[in-house]
């Protein structure tokens, strides 16, 4: 390694342990939200009483994303491009079928926004990432009797490696080749929130300092990726780390207790299933010395360089449901409503307590003067033996004031206040359909308790999902040079992407759902 390359490795790890998302304050917030959305206990549990956890979190979240996943996934376009002039019209009408016939046909379009907007919901920011990915296709096939010409044919193309051949005693030829088709295509993927890492200050990823990537990857993964650098695995340092058990990560795993425990090496201990950590960093640095910092990416495991090269953009899209202007990270539905989850759930437990202690009340017994056996074995008809009367007294239990109960319907209503999620959005209200009610008065409860949620949907669509299909459209234009035939509309139809107007204006159709247009 270079000295130039050693400065930049330092320079990495200090980012790294400076960036929000390795551990600190924020991470700490995201692994409390999973727990509560989890409903697991809060660590305050008494033997003996109650230890009921509220769902609340759960609820939430889980009712605004139906809401979400209708307004963008419903629509036969979820995003549509606008031509510049009237030459642009037929390519602008290709480009809005094909962006979307990427995202939801090459790529699992649903799954994609589901767990984006999830982990948005739940964790501050839900992160996917778009990149071009080159790959190889070997396919094999057999070939018999070929003629001296004819197999000069099939072998002459580059792509082709022939595996076996046999001359038969006809002077014909037999063989077994394997054709390597070379090609590339759109990748998206979701980034799980404790895998991202980035520059405290950054207000963007675009305009960030540094944004870092950690994945975990086997020796067998790292050799595929990097094919031409022949490493040794003592070069990379020892496979386990402490990011391994990284508090955050662990709690996505804490409800079933699913988390792999381990030290990066598999059960069967071979080397090439041996787990490192990958950082994928994005960091802008003056590297070549000529006084302008530019945009690299460099790949890199412990202090191991695998590829350092100068990019022009970072390949992440982040949401947010709440954004706090001037910042990157924005609040969570979660972070609205894990206080209203522990009120509820005091109150419901002491509420179940109160309900135990009339049911199974306490007891005043005069030593000696009673069968405690008798008395502690709870069963309707049951005999209790004592030998004066008077023995055993009950302590009276006072019954909870009406105040308690009512009180769990006002944090309801609190909840709703601060999320638009209500009876009315989660299922029609008995009390909005009288005789009496006009349609327009139902359509204005139904419009002003939707309103929260919709504010939601159109910051997911101007921040995220437009940026994330503009930049498929642009590694489209910059790498698909080559032809393609897919279905669009019930057509086999040719794509170019070249041929497209490399400054085409990119719209997102939210809201459009099922229903009419109003609704």
């Amino acid at each position: 390694m270079s000295d130039t390359e050693q400065e930049l490795m330092s320079r990495i790890h200090q980012e790294i342990n400076d960036s929000l998302g390795y551990d600190g304050e924020i991470s700490i917030q995201r692994e409390e939200a999973i727990k509560y959305y989890y409903a697991l206990p809060f660590g305050n549990e008494v033997d003996g009483r109650s230890q009921y956890v509220d769902s609340t979190v759960q609820d939430t979240i889980e009712w605004i994303k139906p809401s979400l996943m209708r307004v963008f996934a419903s629509g036969d376009e979820m995003v549509k491009f606008n031509p510049h002039g009237p030459e642009d019209v037929e390519a602008a009408a290709q480009a809005t079928d094909y962006v979307n016939y990427v995202f939801t046909k090459d790529n699992k379009g649903w799954e994609i926004l589901y767990s984006w907007f999830h982990d948005a919901l739940l964790q501050k920011n839900g992160i996917v990432k778009v990149w071009w990915d080159e790959y190889e296709e070997p396919e094999r096939e057999e070939y018999s009797n070929l003629t001296e010409e004819e197999l000069n044919i099939l072998i002459s193309p580059g792509e082709v490696e022939v595996v076996e051949h046999t001359l038969t005693e006809y002077n014909t030829h037999d063989v077994v080749i394997l054709r390597t088709k070379y090609g590339g295509r759109i990748r998206i993927e979701n980034v799980p929130p404790d895998e991202f890492l980035i520059s405290r200050e950054a207000k963007g990823i675009q305009d960030a300092r540094f944004v870092c990537h950690r994945v975990k990857k086997t020796v067998s993964d790292l050799r595929v990726m990097y094919p031409d650098d022949d490493f040794d695995v003592g070069e990379l340092g020892a496979g386990y780390n402490e990011e391994v058990y990284n508090a955050e990560r662990m709690a996505r795993y804490e409800f079933d207790d699913s988390f792999a425990w381990g030290d990066g090496m598999n059960e069967t201990g071979e080397e090439a299933l041996r787990e490192y950590w990958l950082h994928e960093s994005f960091i802008r640095t003056d590297y070549d010395d000529d006084g302008i910092a530019e945009l690299r990416k460099v790949c890199s495991v412990g202090d191991y360089i695998f590829s350092n090269e100068e990019i022009d953009k970072v390949p992440f899209v982040s949401i947010t449901p709440l954004k706090i202007p001037h910042k990157f990270f924005g609040m969570s539905v979660a972070d609205l409503v894990m206080d209203l989850q522990l009120i509820k759930s005091t109150l419901m437990r002491n509420l179940m307590d109160n309900a135990y202690n009339q049911n199974f009340g306490r007891y005043a017994v005069l030593e000696g003067q009673a069968n405690l056996d008798d008395l502690l074995t709870q069963r309707p008809g049951g005999v209790v033996r004592v030998k004066s009367p008077n023995a055993i007294m009950p302590l009276a239990t006072p019954p909870l004031q009406p105040e308690s109960f009512q009180m769990l319907g006002y944090l309801d209503e609190v909840r709703e206040a601060r999320t638009g999620v209500n009876k009315n959005t989660q299922g029609l209200n008995a009390d909005a359909l009288t005789s009496h009610t006009t349609a327009t008065a139902v359509n204005a409860v139904m419009s002003n308790a939707q309103s929260r949620v919709e504010l939601i949907a159109r910051q997911f669509a101007e921040t995220g999902v437009k940026e994330l299909m503009y930049c498929i459209y642009e590694l489209l234009l910059k790498n698909q040079d080559k032809e393609r035939v897919v279905m669009l509309r019930n057509k086999w139809v040719p794509v170019r992407p070249d041929m497209w107007n490399d400054k085409m204006d990119c719209t997102v159709s939210v809201a459009l759902g099922n229903g009419s247009k109003d609704q």
